[in-house]
């Protein structure tokens, strides 16, 4: 029987290519639902081609127009955050690819994890502000989380077939992103239009910025840490501008192994849909006589901060990586308005940090206080800076 999908923020980057995959495979799998933030438009061309069962816009101020242009077929139409909680728990879903951006997609994925759904995970963040809390659920309802990221993808493919073999540590592979070889001195004058031009991946632009300032690779050293049980020091990044290879499995008895491939997300997007099956496909093949050289560099902790940062809220746990997330979050969206400078996005989310008040034991309203006045005080700092200047 063809595998039911729900797809979570289904006009974005990853949205629109796992529907690409989708209707490569359209014996594998159907598209049950789909969901989507503002973007109505491209949600009803998404939902004339696939018909679901259900769409959901979570900005009510789209629903009639949602409505209107598919009166007439057999989709249920519904908006706001509350339905897409329901829909990805129906028993007509099999799967959920969670690929919302940001803290918005902690609320609908752990819902599905709670119905036993598994989830093809492609909301870090998730795990990120609360990876106790989704790791206990998981273990109650017996859902299973494949992870979608092309660096966590990678370590699960090097782990297929291991189990009991002792692992000493992975190694997260980052890009560097465009500012790899731009001196720190020249940050300052960077614009969100250089952010945005990623030198290997095509993806939205708050991951974009992310990636830029290594953020990104942060989010997903904790990430990591929920993933796999590792414990931060086990987790190590390295900088590989090529994005060829996606991640390294380090072994007891001094073995590595790695995953390569082009960096093309449908191929992790498909494995974590086909898990743990391989389906076929005709994305472009890696040629290794077009890779004379690969590369690799530690990543400078003085550049790119945010890395750091990210390590030192992983051990300090508790809700330091929520309160980090969330500053982070808002320092981006300032950025990207041209309200702060790009050096600036690790202050705020260093300010933001000292002053949240650090709470050990975690329950969904603590991270939900947290995530508030995490905002709240990184708005205000944002403020600040912007009228020092």
């Amino acid at each position: 029987m063809p595998k039911r999908i729900a797809l979570l923020g289904s006009t974005g980057s990853i949205g629109t290519q796992t529907l690409d995959v989708i209707s490569r495979h359209a014996e594998e799998f159907i598209v049950e639902v789909l969901t989507a933030g503002e973007n109505v438009d491209l949600l009803i061309r998404q939902a004339l081609q696939f018909k679901p069962d259900s769409v959901v816009i979570a900005n009510n101020n789209h629903y009639e127009l949602l409505k209107d242009s598919l009166a007439g077929l057999p989709i249920k139409v519904y908006s706001g955050s509350d339905a897409i909680d329901q829909v990805v728990s129906a028993g007509n879903v099999d799967m959920v690819v969670a690929s919302m951006v940001g803290f918005s997609g902690l609320k609908p994925t752990l819902s599905a994890i709670r119905a036993g759904k598994d989830i093809a995970l492609a909301n870090k963040e998730t795990l990120v502000v609360a990876g106790h809390i989704i790791q206990k659920a998981v273990k109650e309802s017996g859902s299973r989380i494949i992870p979608v990221d092309s660096e966590h993808s990678a370590i699960l493919q090097c782990l297929s077939g291991e189990s009991g073999n002792p692992v000493e540590k992975i190694t997260l592979t980052a890009s560097g992103g465009p500012f790899l070889n731009v001196p720190i001195d020249e940050l300052e004058h960077v614009k969100p239009e250089d952010a945005l031009k990623h030198p290997n991946w095509d993806m939205g632009c708050k991951v974009t910025i992310d990636s830029a300032s290594m953020m990104n690779k942060g989010l997903e050293v904790i990430e990591a840490k929920w993933l796999f049980d590792m414990a931060p020091m086990q987790i190590d990044v390295i900088i590989h501008p090529q994005s060829i290879i996606h991640s390294f499995v380090h072994f007891a008895d001094g073995s590595v192994k790695a995953q390569l491939g082009l960096p093309d997300m449908r191929i992790p997007i498909q494995y974590a849909l086909s898990y743990p099956d391989r389906l076929t496909s005709d994305f472009p093949r890696m040629s290794f006589s077009d890779f004379d050289t690969l590369t690799f560099y530690k990543p400078d902790l003085n550049k790119f901060r945010n890395l750091l940062l990210a390590y030192s809220a992983l051990e300090r746990g508790g809700n330091t990586p929520c309160a980090m997330n969330a500053a982070n979050e808002v320092a981006v969206g300032a950025f990207l308005k041209g309200k702060i400078s790009f050096p600036r996005l690790p202050d705020v989310v260093e300010q933001t940090i000292i002053k949240v008040p650090f709470s050990h034991d975690l329950t969904l309203e603590i991270i939900y206080d947290t995530d508030r006045e995490a905002r709240s005080i990184s708005e205000e700092y944002v403020n600040k800076i912007k009228n020092i200047k």
